[in-house]
């Protein structure tokens, strides 16, 4: 049985926090977008080898600053919410926004907020 976007975007995440960025290539779509909100911003992640150099330059999350919250299904999307670690204020709990393809990131789309990024999913 294949594995759902769930299960696919816990097993990134948690490639992201041992810093096994092979791992986490393989979800990668070739073409994915990685952004906050504006595709062609300055900074914004247009394929597979851009999102993972920028993955490997920030060190945010392989380097144990975000702990995973949860993982929230809504069908070909789904949200990742996460928090700095060791931080219980509520508001500082953020999250991205995946949509999936055959068992494939195409597109991240990161939110300060994380009801947001629910909002965005209609979850």
């Amino acid at each position: 049985m294949p594995d759902t976007n769930v299960e696919l975007a816990r097993r990134g995440f948690e490639a992201a926090l041992r810093g096994d960025f092979d791992a986490i290539g393989e979800l990668l779509d070739p073409e994915v977008k990685w952004h906050g909100g504006d595709p062609s911003a300055v900074g914004a992640c247009r394929n597979r080898g851009q999102a993972l150099a920028f993955m490997r330059q920030s060190q945010v999350i392989s380097g144990g600053q975000f702990e995973l919250v949860d993982v929230v299904d809504a069908g070909d999307k789904v949200v990742v919410i996460m928090r700095p670690n060791s931080n219980d204020d509520p508001a500082a709990v953020s999250a991205n926004l995946s949509t999936f393809r055959n068992g494939k990131v195409v597109e991240m789309v990161h939110y300060p907020r994380a009801e947001d990024a629910l909002a965005a999913a209609r979850v």
